[in-house]
């Protein structure tokens, strides 16, 4: 084994065994619904996905209430005020208000459901 410091061995980049194709701009896809050419399935494929949304944007609400709330605990030596749970949510302050009392009934409902 050498006593001297090799220099550090420099990494030559992988060859490409292909051309990558040339970038096409494909047509914006929304869960294939324009490819759908019966209305009756366009509209029963589309009102599934509206419903799935809804029921989304309703469950991440009910997140969002009860981070607000979480954050304005009093119990929290770093509680936040509505204005600033405002402020980090881009809310109102009376929305924020709302949110964190809607959240504080979520996590008695959660509370009393594990008892």
């Amino acid at each position: 084994m050498p006593d001297r410091q090799d220099p550090p061995r420099r990494l030559r980049p992988a060859p490409l065994l292909f051309e990558p194709d040339a970038l096409v701009a494909e047509p914006e896809r929304f869960f294939q619904l324009e490819s759908i050419e019966d209305p009756a399935e366009l509209l029963k494929r589309s009102t599934e996905l509206a419903l799935a949304f809804r029921a989304a944007a309703e469950r991440a609400t009910d997140f969002q209430a009860i981070a607000a709330a979480q954050l304005a605990d009093p119990r929290r030596f770093d509680a936040l005020s509505a204005a600033e749970v405002a402020a980090r949510a881009d809310w109102t302050a009376d929305y924020a208000t709302r949110m964190v009392e809607y959240g504080r009934g979520l996590l008695r409902q959660r509370g009393a459901g594990e008892s």
